[in-house]
């Protein structure tokens, strides 16, 4: 890992290893001590302690006395919880988005999908593909403009990026072929304010997710 550019800040230790489990270096059950992240990122034990609370706070580590701090495993049960959580707050923020969203960020909508076009069409590099998906949904929930809403989507936005950089990395080729089309249609339908069907297309973009990832779990 990249020593720490900010000696001393638990963020910037979250940072750093939240990066690196979201890259796959730390997989899912990885056995995470203070000690060695301490040296690799040149900070205090302290500063990655309270790192680490901050990631188990994003649901992304897990904590035990005794038993020491883990990347959280990929379990069926997990899965199905946090993208039955999404499923809510993305019709949510889609339905409220279609009506309170302004031209610029229509734009920008069209522009992640443009990006991600451009990606899928090359090498399709999946971190960068994951990156731009949750950028999207990171300005539908900015265009809906509700706070709490907002605060509900950040308090499980880690696990699900973690969950969906797992899908890939299972099965790269699926996610390519309907990363694009998904999330155009979604763009499409919010830029001409049509509410009807919206919220169904919404909540099926995260199920489809959520199917995939766990077949590719069961192999």
């Amino acid at each position: 890992m990249q020593p720490a550019r900010r000696r001393g800040l638990a963020e910037e230790a979250a940072d750093r290893i939240r990066d690196e489990i979201l890259t796959g270096h730390f997989e899912p059950g990885d056995h995470l001590r203070e000690v060695e992240l301490a040296e690799s990122l040149q900070v205090s034990r302290g500063s990655v302690r309270e790192g680490l609370a901050i990631l188990v706070r994003e649901g992304l580590v897990h904590s035990e006395w005794h038993r020491g701090t883990r990347v959280v495993e990929l379990t069926e049960t997990d899965i199905t919880e946090v993208y039955a959580v999404r499923a809510a707050l993305d019709r949510l923020a889609a339905l409220t988005a279609a009506e309170t969203g302004r031209p610029h960020q229509f734009d920008e909508l069209d522009r992640l999908v443009g990006e991600m076009e451009r990606e899928a069409a090359g090498q399709a590099d999946g971190p960068r593909l994951v990156a731009l998906d949750i950028q999207f949904h990171n300005c539908v929930y900015a265009m809906a403009g509700n706070r709490r809403l907002i605060s509900a989507w950040e308090a499980v936005r880690s696990q699900v990026h973690l969950f969906q950089a797992h899908r890939v990395r299972l099965s790269h080729e699926h996610y390519r072929t309907r990363v694009v089309d998904e999330h155009r249609e979604l763009a499409t339908l919010l830029r001409a304010g049509r509410v009807e069907g919206l919220g169904d297309l919404a909540e099926e973009h995260v199920q489809s997710a959520c199917r995939g990832l766990i077949s590719s779990l069961r192999g």
